[in-house]
């Protein structure tokens, strides 16, 4: 019965043997090899297009001299921008504007604490009344004396000494008023006022701060007054020259507007090698102080480069593409373009010289 039951047994190793010739007939099979004769042969499947219009606008790709424009960035600041400080030593009780907020010459902007000012004016004005009556008082003894002199009723000493005494009595009061007038102009630097028409640019401190000299507590800007500050490679300021027009291109704002050149740094930064310039900047709604601008400037020879109407480029999101013209049919091409040069963008990839472009924008999705 044993043996009988052996002889049934199937041996170990046919099981694997199994499995492993299953896994060839499968590659076999996706490989082409087992299950039939034909198979599909590799190739290129040819993009139908789409008709051309009539009244279509083309364009013929070619290569073009574009200035090798250089962007210098920079900011917009304000030609005459002020921070308002106090002369003293005093408590800040209260600041009436806010940054953003338009004020007019002579508009309160700060206000301190006066109760040592006005302790101080009281005392200069109290010593004044002091030193008036002793100059009145020595006034009187002057008088006196002279008469005794003329009379030969007194001394030449005493003479001298009572004139003497007058006329430092008077100096004292003199020196006194001073210090009187002196305490009533510090008394009104507790309060501080706009010194033109502008726009708040930062409030530095809170009422409750400590007011020190020299130390601002707000910032005045004139809005109308606009001036890019950039600095820009000593290689390239030499092609700058004062009063000469410059493109600014400005984040904020959709177009490109023209500075003219104000100021130009005499000496160049041994750190950065580069040079401050100022470009002054016309009245332009949205143009703000503290805005990032950009100075556009051709430092070398013109190059060649090809470039094609910015009305032609297509957008799909972050993807630029452009519509081929081939015969009587367009095809849609993804491009990547560089530097902009007004109404025209330059093609770094994506086109050849030679080729025709489709530029109607009633065609454009």
């Amino acid at each position: 019965m044993t043996d009988q039951a052996k002889s049934f047994t199937s041996p170990k190793w046919l099981i694997p043997s199994a499995a492993i010739s299953g896994l060839l007939l499968v590659i076999l099979f996706a490989l082409g090899f087992v299950g039939g004769k034909t198979k599909i042969e590799p190739g290129n499947t040819e993009a139908t297009g789409q008709h051309l219009a009539d009244n279509a606008q083309t364009f013929i790709v070619t290569k073009q001299a574009a200035a090798n424009v250089l962007a210098w960035q920079g900011t917009v600041r304000s030609r005459l921008a002020v921070k308002i400080a106090p002369k003293l030593n005093a408590r800040i009780i209260d600041i009436p504007v806010h940054p953003g907020e338009r004020v007019k010459k002579g508009a309160v902007l700060v206000r301190l604490d006066d109760r040592d000012l006005r302790a101080a004016a009281q005392s200069a004005q109290a010593a004044q009344a002091a030193a008036q009556a002793q100059a009145a008082q020595a006034q009187a003894e002057e008088k006196r004396i002279i008469d005794l002199y003329q009379k030969q009723a007194a001394t030449r000493q005493n003479y001298d000494a009572v004139l003497a005494q007058a006329r430092a009595a008077r100096a004292l009061a003199s020196q006194a008023a001073s210090a009187a007038q002196q305490s009533q102009v510090m008394l009104g630097e507790n309060v501080l006022y706009a010194p033109f028409d502008g726009i708040i640019g930062e409030r530095l401190q809170e009422p409750g701060d400590m007011g020190l000299p020299n130390q601002p507590i707000v910032t005045l800007l004139k809005p109308d007054d606009l001036r890019l500050e950039a600095s820009i490679t000593s290689h390239c300021a030499k092609v700058i020259q004062l009063g000469m027009n410059v493109a600014v291109r400005l984040d904020a704002l959709p177009q490109t507007i023209t500075g003219k050149v104000d100021e130009i740094a005499p000496e160049t930064d041994p750190q950065t090698r580069s040079q401050a310039i100022k470009i002054s900047l016309p009245k332009t709604q949205g143009l703000q102080h503290g805005q990032l601008g950009w100075l556009e400037l051709a430092c070398h020879a013109e190059q060649q480069a090809l470039l094609i109407p910015d009305s032609a480029v297509l957008h799909y999101g972050q993807l630029q593409a452009v519509k081929v013209v081939v015969g009587k049919q367009w095809h849609t091409r993804h491009i990547r373009t560089g530097k902009r040069y007004g109404a025209q963008v330059e093609v770094l990839s994506g086109l050849h010289e030679g080729e025709t472009l489709l530029i109607n924008s009633e065609l454009q999705p």
